[in-house]
């Protein structure tokens, strides 16, 4: 009696899933092989996977495991006529768990410092309610797998949104860099500190791996052409995949990922020849 599936569940946090592979590779590309599966032969009208812009080019584990998700999806199409499949990426809601937002108001409240990773790190960012109603309008166009793209503007530098936060609390940012922040914070003062990027993160997200993407009905809903792999072919590298998450053999897990055209390219790994993309994406420069 189910219409429509909305798989959103996944191990997001690019860390956690850097430094638990196995895990974040049996949920994220498994869960949605299984959960594929039963709705295709549940004859369910619509499944549509919530995906992310770190699935384009991924540098961690997260990203390489969603675009996984994203390729079992497309594979998928034609085999249940009556299912049919959208794919639906975009970057990063905000209030959304696991957001900067939260942190950021907690930190502030708190009196400092404010932590951001690097100063020139980049986001795309999107309402809870845009993202919500953009999703289910675009599952609305699904079929044949289609990857489309939510329009989420221009991407914002963490670093001034943490300081647009600090001064609408009416108090004054201090980068941890300048001259000032040698002596303790000032009354009405909260200092921002840079930690570092973490293990996969990326300075900047993309939303495209091709250069090809189509408008469609929606002016906030791109549809892309995206690389696409026959489910026999993804078939036998996921049995692979699985059995090496089983022996928890990380390099050969490594090797599966990067074997695939994934893009996926983490530190000190050549990553795979693929098409430049088009759009803001560029704005990291």
């Amino acid at each position: 009696g189910i219409d429509t599936v909305y798989h959103a569940a996944a191990y997001k946090h690019v860390p956690l899933v850097e430094q638990n592979a196995v895990e974040g590779l049996r949920n994220n590309v498994f869960g949605t092989r299984t959960l594929l599966d039963a709705a295709l032969g549940a004859g369910v009208r619509s499944f549509i996977l919530v995906s992310t812009d770190k699935a384009v080019r991924p540098t961690n584990v997260m990203g390489a495991s969603k675009r996984l998700a994203e390729l079992v999806c497309q594979s998928a199409a034609g085999r249940a006529p009556g299912t049919r499949i959208a794919i639906v990426r975009f970057g990063n809601v905000l209030g959304s768990s696991g957001s900067v937002i939260p942190l950021f108001r907690r930190q502030i409240r708190n009196g400092g410092p404010v932590t951001v990773t690097h100063p020139e790190v980049t986001r795309y960012f999107m309402t809870i309610p845009e993202a919500a109603q953009l999703v289910i309008q675009a599952g609305a166009m699904a079929e044949d797998a289609s990857v489309f793209l939510l329009d989420m503007g221009e991407p914002v530098r963490i670093v001034d949104l943490a300081m647009r936060m600090v001064r609408l609390a009416g108090l004054r940012p201090v980068l941890a860099s300048a001259p000032e922040a040698a002596a303790p914070p000032a009354r009405g003062e909260v200092r921002i500190e840079f930690t570092a990027l973490r293990p996969g993160e990326k300075l900047y997200e993309e939303l495209l791996i091709s250069a090809e993407n189509t408008p469609t009905a929606h002016p906030k809903i791109m549809k892309a052409a995206e690389p696409a792999m026959r489910w026999r072919d993804l078939a036998d590298s996921l049995d692979a995949l699985e059995a090496a998450c089983s022996r928890e053999d990380s390099a050969g897990i490594t090797a599966i990922l990067a074997g695939l055209p994934l893009g996926y390219a983490p530190d000190g790994l050549p990553r795979r020849a693929a098409p430049a993309s088009l759009g803001a994406s560029a704005a990291s420069g």
